[in-house]
């Protein structure tokens, strides 16, 4: 090999699921295709199907992986705060990806590999731990995903009205000057603190109200907490 040639790396389904990892991160969801992919690693499109049966088994890929990048908290036996890592973590994971709500919520096929079902069989047993039912945990499980993913959702997309969560707004005196804030006294009211919202500290907050609703409904151990 003459000096200075450069070494192709070997195409592996790794490589293939990084490269589609990082369009989706990219480009969006919308931009994962074979080819983009396939463009993405410096091969022709038909090279990735000894690797991926085809798109759908891609995009299945794609959730495993994101799913396997969550880390389980160090159980010291406090419930609650075990609990918030998980949930803290989860929405780490979903910051990173946010593109990856949309891949699970047009996902058709119900996932059953075990490395992306761990996050889930950890949640639901941590709380059956907590004393729930296995019908309440389903419930809860539930629940707090959507709080979880809607709360992302809301946090990437800047939908919060002002301050911290909303990169875009304008300080509280330039807003509360184009808005007609006589017409508007609760927003008027409360307009600088929600110039100061911490998304860290509303994401925390929305988790203890969850937390002493499933206290108050249900008991165990986030009502011995």
């Amino acid at each position: 090999m003459k000096s200075g040639t450069k070494v192709r790396e070997r195409l592996t389904r790794d490589r293939v699921i990084d490269a589609a990892l990082h369009v989706m991160d990219a480009e969006g969801l919308e931009a994962v295709s074979m080819r983009r992919v396939a463009r993405e690693v410096g091969v022709e499109a038909m090279s990735l199907y000894n690797h991926v049966r085809d798109k759908d088994d891609l995009l299945e890929a794609l959730c495993i992986r994101v799913m396997s990048e969550l880390e389980f908290p160090q159980r010291h036996g406090d419930w609650v705060e075990s609990a918030r890592f998980a949930a803290n973590e989860w929405r780490r994971v979903l910051k990173q990806h946010p593109n990856v709500v949309s891949l699970f919520a047009g996902h058709a096929e119900p996932m059953t590999h075990p490395d992306g079902l761990r996050p889930m069989e950890f949640a639901l047993g941590l709380l059956r731990e907590g004393g729930l039912s296995d019908r309440d945990a389903a419930r809860v499980f539930n629940v707090m995903g959507g709080y979880i993913m809607g709360f992302v959702l809301m946090e990437v997309g800047q939908m919060f009205g002002a301050g911290a969560l909303d990169k875009r707004a304008p300080d509280p005196g330039e807003l509360a000057r184009l808005m007609p804030l006589e017409e508007l006294p609760n927003i008027a009211a409360t307009l600088p603190h929600l110039a100061e919202c911490d998304p860290d500290d509303m994401f925390n907050l929305g988790f203890d109200m969850l937390i002493a609703g499933q206290a108050a409904l249900f008991g165990g151990a986030a009502a011995e907490a």
